[in-house]
């Protein structure tokens, strides 16, 4: 293998895990720094997918380890899979010395998270985790008015996650079972944890879960979806939630949970999150000792509020700030966030992203969720190693000391 990223050649990159998620790799060519060249699916419709996205010529793969021990060149790889797998493939893939971009959540156990994080350290490898809220406008905003010290030092964050798409996201597949994701608090809320911390600027030591099973768990229309993929079966139709069809033949999974936590700077913050709820998205309230902000949407057309004079009531807030740069969803942090992964492995460009936060996000929700499911009992932590943090250098730390402003944008 030669590493086409010490040229002005474009990144070449596999494609692991043809999936629903897999969309995410189109980025490469659209950012104009990488090429796919490889797709790795050990299910030959997924490779036929994969083709059909990336090129029908494309040299295809039933596992990481078949296309390490070929010929083909390869600088670095898109690690797409279901979340139980992401740790062995990330591990194998960086002692063979490729770059890594690691779907988020990094893995569903905190000591495999660790794990990776240690495979990158010894093999010295580059590894990303795709933590792609980072760069959405909505957030990044907030964080510009939390660094301009519009509403002082933050000393609370609440998030309430209305996941309207669950149904059809989550309960339609693996996401459904905790051999698989662990649980959605992980899946889904490591994205909001990982937030959590980076507007708070600090890491969760103690947390208290609360939640259950309180919907979709008592639908019995059950079918084996693994011969298709979620467009396949998404419809914003499909409701209301009690009339869902074919969902996972198994749910052991909770789909409302909640979550308080205490962090290592002494900032409060809390989660929710409902996977049947009518609309789908996400409300921060960050408050601090000068003020308070709140965002109304989290895509274009929002905007985020900030009440910073004292008063009985004022729903329309003291400042108000338009959410631009997010006109398709998350599709355009999507492109941000693998133009950053791309021009790291090139020339390590400092990313707003973190491994370290990815691993604090993972034991953040992990240990939330082993609360949850023993009758709440407050969970601490595990901290990480001083010469692991020092590798990884600090890039993407929740300080926001360390802010870039999307100007420019």
């Amino acid at each position: 293998m030669v590493n086409s990223a010490e040229s002005n050649a474009l990144v070449r990159l596999a494609v692991i895990g043809c999936g629903a998620r897999s969309d995410l790799a189109r980025q490469a060519a659209a950012s104009g720094l990488g090429e796919i060249v490889a797709l790795i699916d050990p299910d030959p419709v997924a490779i036929q997918r994969g083709r059909a996205r990336f090129g029908e010529e494309l040299p295809a793969f039933a596992s990481a380890a078949e296309m390490l021990a070929d010929d083909i060149l390869i600088d670095a790889a898109f690690v797409l899979t279901p979340d139980h797998t992401h740790a062995e493939i990330a591990i194998e893939l960086l002692a063979a010395g490729l770059a890594v971009f690691l779907e988020k959540p990094l893995a569903t156990t905190t000591s495999d998270a660790d794990a990776v994080l240690q495979a990158a350290i010894t093999a010295e490898a580059k590894l990303y985790v795709g933590h792609n809220m980072r760069h959405m406008a909505v957030v990044r905003t907030m964080r510009d008015i939390i660094a301009r010290g519009e509403i002082g030092e933050v000393k609370a964050v609440w998030c309430r996650h209305f996941v309207g798409n669950g149904g059809d996201y989550y309960f339609k597949d693996w996401h459904a079972e905790r051999a698989s994701s662990n649980g959605l608090l992980l899946q889904k809320g490591a994205h909001d944890i990982d937030i959590i911390h980076w507007l708070a600027g600090g890491y969760t030591k103690r947390v208290v879960g609360m939640g259950g099973d309180t919907l979709y768990g008592a639908l019995t229309d059950r079918r084996d979806n693994s011969d298709r993929t979620m467009s396949d079966w998404f419809s914003l139709d499909n409701w209301p939630p009690t009339e869902q069809r074919e969902l996972n033949p198994v749910i052991d999974v909770e789909d409302l949970s909640m979550v308080l936590m205490r962090l290592d700077n002494g900032v409060y913050a809390s989660y929710e999150q409902c996977h049947y709820t009518p609309d789908y998205w996400r409300n921060y309230t960050v408050i601090g000792t000068k003020g308070r902000l709140e965002n109304f949407g989290d895509t274009d057309g929002g905007v985020v509020r900030v009440w910073n004079e004292r008063r009985i009531y004022r729903p329309e807030g003291d400042l108000e700030f338009p959410i631009n740069g997010d006109e398709f969803g998350h599709d355009d942090a999507d492109l941000r966030t693998v133009t950053e992964f791309l021009r790291f492995v090139i020339d390590d460009t400092p990313t707003e992203t973190s491994p370290i936060a990815g691993r604090n996000a993972v034991a953040t929700a992990v240990a939330a969720t082993d609360s949850l499911r023993n009758s709440s009992v407050p969970r601490e932590i595990p901290s990480l190693a001083e010469e692991t943090i020092a590798y990884f250098d600090g890039a993407g730390s929740p300080s926001t000391e360390a802010h870039t402003s999307m100007d420019g944008w």
